[in-house]
This record gives C-alpha cells, sequence and structure tokens, in this order.
C-alpha cells in the first residue's frame, strides 16, 4: 500500500478534527491507527475511503490522488472494503444477499457470478451454513465475519476496518482478530483503526498516534510500543496499558 497526506484538514463548522496531517508511506501492508478518543482517527479513515471529503489538502492511495467529487468518489468507493465498529449489514437481507447485493448493483456482476463469488468468500470463512441467514440470527462475530466477508468478495485495493472489535465481547473478539490477521497474510493491504493494543503492535507495519486531529508520532509497531518518542504517545499508552 502506498498512502499520502499532503497538509489534510477536516472541519466541522468551526471544529477542526484534522489539524494539517502530513505523511508518506510507501510498502506498507497495515497502517495501524491509534489515539485517545476524539483524536481524529475514525475521520481520516473515511477521508480515505471517500465517506468525508477533506476541508483542504490532498489525498493520495497507491499513487493515484482521490478526486472528491461524486463520479470520481463512485469509482474510487468501488475500490475500497470497508468494515465498521457496527457491522452496518442490512438487517432484512440474508448473509449470502448482503454480500451479492453489491457485487450486483454496485458492480456489476450477474446475480450467477455475484453468488458464486459470495458462496465462495462464506465458505472461505466457514460461514456458508448461515447463508440464509438475517443478521439478527448472527453471534456478534459471525455478524462482523460476514462484514468482512463482505469487503473483500469485491477484491479491494485496500481494506479498511473502523474499530471492528469495539462492539464484541472477549470471545467474539478473539474470532475476528484472528481472522484479520489472516488477511495480513495474505498479503492484503489493511488501514486499521483499533483500541486493540496488542493487536496492533503484532499486526501493524506502521502506527500513527493521532492526538488532538494531529499525529503525535508515526513508525514500526516496536519503535511506537517499545521506545515512544512523543512524550503525548508515552502518556496514551502508560494510561491505556496500565491495567
Amino acid at each position: 500500500m502506498k498512502l499520502s497526506f499532503q497538509e489534510v484538514v477536516k472541519r466541522f463548522g468551526d471544529h477542526t478534527v484534522i489539524d494539517r496531517i502530513s505523511l508518506e508511506l510507501d510498502g506498507v501492508h497495515c497502517l495501524a491507527l491509534i489515539g485517545p478518543s476524539g483524536g481524529g482517527k475514525s475521520t481520516l479513515l473515511r477521508i480515505v475511503a471517500g465517506l468525508e471529503y477533506p476541508t483542504s489538502g490532498v489525498v493520495a492511495l497507491n499513487g493515484r490522488e482521490i478526486e472528491y467529487h461524486d463520479e470520481a468518489l463512485l469509482r474510487h468507493r468501488r475500490s475500497i472494503g470497508t468494515v465498521f465498529q457496527a457491522f452496518n449489514l442490512f438487517p432484512h437481507l440474508t448473509a449470502l444477499r448482503n454480500i451479492t447485493l453489491p457485487l450486483e448493483k454496485v458492480h456489476g456482476k450477474s446475480g450467477d457470478e455475484a453468488r458464486e463469488l459470495a458462496e465462495g468468500t462464506l465458505r472461505r470463512f466457514q460461514l456458508l451454513a448461515h447463508a440464509h441467514k438475517r443478521p439478527a440470527e448472527l453471534s456478534g462475530g459471525q455478524r462482523q465475519r460476514v462484514a468482512i466477508a463482505r469487503a473483500i468478495a469485491i477484491k479491494p485495493q485496500v481494506i479498511l476496518l473502523d474499530e471492528p472489535t469495539s462492539a464484541l465481547d472477549p470471545e467474539m473478539t478473539a474470532e475476528v482478530l484472528e481472522l484479520i490477521e489472516e488477511l495480513k497474510r495474505e498479503g492484503r493491504d489493511l488501514l486499521l483503526v483499533t483500541h486493540e493494543m496488542g493487536f496492533a503492535r503484532r499486526l501493524a507495519d506502521r502506527v500513527a498516534l493521532l492526538a488532538e486531529g494531529r499525529i503525535a508520532e508515526l513508525g514500526p509497531a516496536e519503535q511506537i510500543f517499545g521506545a515512544p518518542e512523543s512524550e503525548v504517545t508515552k502518556g496514551f499508552l502508560r494510561r491505556v496499558l496500565k491495567y
């Protein structure tokens, strides 16, 4: 994954959420965004996803600048797999239909093509037996695995994950984290917002700590967690790792 931010700013009214963020990454398979609540992590991820417009600045993914107008954003979003903390599955559709619907309506696949792709992905995640269940009939871990299956079925250039385990209990959290780790081993590119510090340390090639809309520190996971340089990073890790 090649990712570039140049002086990116995002304001909501008078409130600045992203404050002149700049970074250049190349050859990174997993970037983890960590930091205190309200620091701008999810907003930055949504800007990469094309779900929020930056107020100013330039964002580029894999060498291509993201153009923030409707026609270009439709193309961009089709190349991105996004997984949210609240699953965002259609509650009235089965697990299978939650995957086939975007393949047909957004990506132009025929019904047979979409079904073949969806069933293959569900089988890959040991979910095929649950294909005809609606989200309410699935466990939290199963719902999030369906959401991840939907994200990768489109063969995205990068998968964006926004706190994918925050709504799950510990057992289901472990189930979903193992799946994400497996995707990384397969060579898929991931941009991850997480509060799971041990997971970020083990999985990420690079870690960025965001606080008050700025990158307080960016570096390899072992450096960020083992020998942080920023006082902001030290203070944050001291608090979250205390217990």
